[in-house]
């Protein structure tokens, strides 16, 4: 028996391990955004300065807080074998649950998984108990309910909280300093840096470095005991510093967020660590207590009074956990991928937003417009000119053109983040550190006007839902642990390997996922570069040049694509492979959101040219994107009659259609191939040949058509193969035909005057 308990305490030190990795991928945004969203330092810089607050707040911290250990249930009513059961089941639904998030991009809160996953166990488990305890237990003996609401109301109420919080403070932060922030430095530097850095040292001792192994009990006392002559004396300190950093043309700012960067990496590592490897140390505590016993207790009655009291972790357990944080950090793409959301949502200029439209935020913008506009009207014009004066945006300098914002709001959001984080942890309220942080950035970002009219329903419906996000965590976290911890105690060892595998098939198929949204990504950021491309350029004629190069490009791409998905569709159609005809389906609505997203550079382009040439070439440029999406369209006309004929498992086509056809479809790729060549080439002087090839293979087409009605009247094949087969050769046929206008479009648009 002991030997099972140990192969499953094995497992979920297994679990933890990938645990960790998808947990500090959702909470890097924690500590990334603002030193990043600022650029205060090279990405590099950046990571070293984070791992190193990573590494030693694990090594510090004693990795163990209670709400692992006796926080949310009362041990001492459970048997080893249900605190085991509860633990699995948080493990597993943690581990999916927080990856589901990462490939979604969406930042969440592994404390609020963490105290719902806990909950959602122990209820299951306990239901289970009282109904067979004959009316001796009751819910309140085996919850710890009082604390539990406590814990959630206050992580909750920190959203609205932080919030307003940022917005008034980045507020008059913006009008003491403006946008033209070094020019106002001189003045206001000292002191708004000394604040800055007191406030996060006095985070750092509050809420960092409040557990660490080496305070003994007489050093936290006399800190909380001088905690004010602490704040003075470091405000002072850190003013003077401040000041004589600027005297020597050292930007204060960039200190303050790579500081703040630092300590809020320490803080999440040291105190948020017990999120990742809590619960696998609460099995690890509670097996090393069964041992003890000698085998005198069996599994099934031996209850865990041991969990009621605090426990200390041995260091390499911690430092080991800090080692893998920093590699999962490091080598992670969905780390950056919910980095990237809080960027885009708080960034100060208008851009491709990632949020749609939604009722809510389309409500909500107005009702809110309204509402300011009648607190405007109160204030007089004058004081409304002034405060307008201190948020006229400046032409930035080059090495900070693509920030996502300034380094005076990348401050407030760390100083801010920090202060709040540690103010609730003075007050004994657990605050969840991904929800401050979030919601401080936002907040900022609106007091920074960043969410103009443009842009703030999206910006908005992005808020919304990864604040609707953290409500779905908190319900799905107790639901599905809830259902995971009643299939594992009533199935017994079964149910656990069972649960094991379906936990590893969900983060296999969230991978394969993730990777195809990686792959609209990589389209998307292609056609932002252009975009950006486009805007740097002045000179009517280099504007001319690099937007027929760019055209050149994706009329290449496009004819390549089309060769190879007819080719796959033909031969998956011929060959009854229906989940190529699948995947071509999926890649061809990939494509059709990319050509649309194109669509934007063309009016950028065509913007950038010269009036008379604008009119004469943007015409063509219109007409070959055109052509381009009657391409994509006519495959996928195609593809879908093959792909539910091949579903539906009808008859397949004969062997001499299938002869005619690959035949035509192997001519016809390689024309498409001889195209893209010549479009990459800028190579027109074949195009007559190119002309009479394609009109030769239509006539092969009409040809393979005729034969197809033919033995259609003799009633020699199946109706409904036939009809897909006429669909195929029609398509192809407009293939062909939009791939010569398309040639022909090009021709005229790349030709000089």
């Amino acid at each position: 028996m002991e030997t099972i308990y140990l192969v499953f305490l094995i497992c979920l030190f297994i679990l933890a391990i990938f645990d960790l990795s998808v947990g500090v991928t959702n909470d890097a945004t924690n500590f990334l955004n603002s030193a990043l969203g600022a650029r205060a330092a090279s990405f590099r810089t950046v990571m070293i300065i984070s791992a190193l607050g990573i590494l030693i707040g694990t090594t510090l911290s004693n990795g163990m807080m209670d709400i692992a250990r006796h926080g949310i249930y009362q041990p001492q009513h459970f048997y080893f074998t249900e605190i085991m059961c509860i633990l699995l089941a948080v493990m597993l639904t943690d581990m999916v649950l927080l990856d589901i998030f990462n490939s979604l991009g969406l930042p969440t809160s592994t404390t609020v998984s963490l105290v719902f996953e806990l909950l959602g166990a122990t209820v299951a488990v306990a239901l289970i108990k009282i109904s067979n305890s004959n009316g001796l237990l009751n819910l309140g003996d085996l919850l710890n309910t009082e604390r539990a609401f406590t814990m959630i109301l206050a992580i909750f109420l920190s959203v609205a909280i932080a919030f307003i919080c940022g917005m008034i403070v980045q507020f008059f932060t913006r009008i003491l300093f403006t946008f033209n922030y070094k020019k106002q430095s001189k003045y206001f530097v000292a002191v708004f840096g000394g604040a800055a850095a007191t406030s996060i040292v006095y985070f750092m001792l509050i809420k960092g470095l409040k557990d660490v192994t080496f305070m003994t009990s007489d050093v936290k006392a006399m800190i909380y005991e001088n905690t004010d002559k602490i704040v003075i004396y470091c405000f002072i300190g850190f003013s003077i510093l401040m000041q004589v950093l600027h005297w020597f043309k050292i930007n204060v700012f960039k200190i303050i967020v790579l500081l703040g960067t630092f300590a809020l990496a320490l803080a999440f590592a040291g105190n948020d660590l017990v999120n990742f490897i809590g619960v696998p140390m609460v099995a690890y505590s509670s097996y090393v207590d069964l041992i003890a016993q000698g085998g005198a207790v069996s599994p099934n009655s031996f209850l865990m009074e041991s969990l009621t009291e605090s426990a200390q972790t041995p260091w390499y357990f911690l430092f080991g956990a800090g080692v893998i944080m920093i590699i999962a950090l490091m080598t992670s793409k969905k780390a950056h991928t919910v980095v990237k959301t809080s960027l885009d949502l708080s960034r100060q200029k208008e851009g491709a937003e990632n949020f749609g439209s939604s009722p809510i935020a389309r409500t909500l913008v107005r009702k809110t417009a309204n509402m300011f506009s009648s607190v405007i009207n109160t204030i007089p014009p004058s004081v409304r000119e002034w405060i307008d004066t201190r948020f006229v945006s400046i032409e930035m300098p080059e090495e900070e053109q693509n920030v996502s914002f300034d380094m005076v709001r990348a401050s407030v959001n760390v100083v801010l983040a920090s202060l709040l984080i540690a103010l609730g942890t003075s007050f004994k309220l657990p605050l969840s550190t991904s929800y401050v942080s979030f919601m401080v950035a936002m907040g900022t970002s609106l007091a920074d006007r960043a969410w103009g009219r443009e842009s703030a329903v999206y910006r908005i419906t992005g808020v919304v839902s990864v604040v609707a996000g953290w409500f779905i965590t908190a319900g799905a976290a107790f639901l599905f642990c809830f259902v995971v911890a009643l299939i594992i105690y009533l199935g017994g060892f079964a149910a656990m390997i069972g649960m094991v595998g379906l936990a590893i098939y969900i983060l296999v198929h969230s991978h394969l996922m993730y990777k195809k949204r990686q792959r609209k990504a990589a389209l998307q950021e292609e056609v932002n570069s252009t975009v950006a491309a486009l805007q740097t350029v002045t000179d009517k004629n280099e504007a001319l040049s690099l937007f027929r190069e760019l055209s050149r490009d994706e009329l290449n791409s496009t004819l390549l694509f089309a060769k190879d998905t007819l080719h796959k569709v033909a031969y998956g159609f011929m060959n009854e492979n229906l989940k190529d005809l699948r995947q071509a389906l999926l890649d061809i609505e990939e494509k059709k959101i990319h050509i649309k997203q194109v669509k934007r550079v063309g009016t950028l382009g065509v913007s950038q040219l010269d009036r008379e040439i604008a009119i004469e070439k943007g015409l063509y440029y219109y007409q070959g994107n055109d052509f381009s999406s009657e391409l994509i369209y006519s495959i996928r006309r195609m593809t879908e009659p093959c792909r539910d004929h091949i579903d539906n498992h009808f008859n397949p086509l004969s062997e001499i259609q299938k002869a005619h056809y690959g035949a035509a479809v192997d001519r016809i790729c390689a024309y498409l191939q001889k195209c893209a060549d010549r479009l990459k080439e800028n190579d027109y002087s074949s195009f007559k040949e190119l002309v009479l090839e394609s009109s030769a293979l239509s006539k092969d087409l009409v040809i393979l058509n005729k034969e197809e009605l033919r033995r259609l009247q003799g009633q020699t094949g199946s109706t409904k193969v036939s009809m897909v087969y006429l669909n195929m050769i029609q398509e192809t046929k407009n293939v062909v035909v939009f791939s010569t206008n398309l040639m022909k479009v090009s021709r005229k648009f790349q030709v000089e005057r």
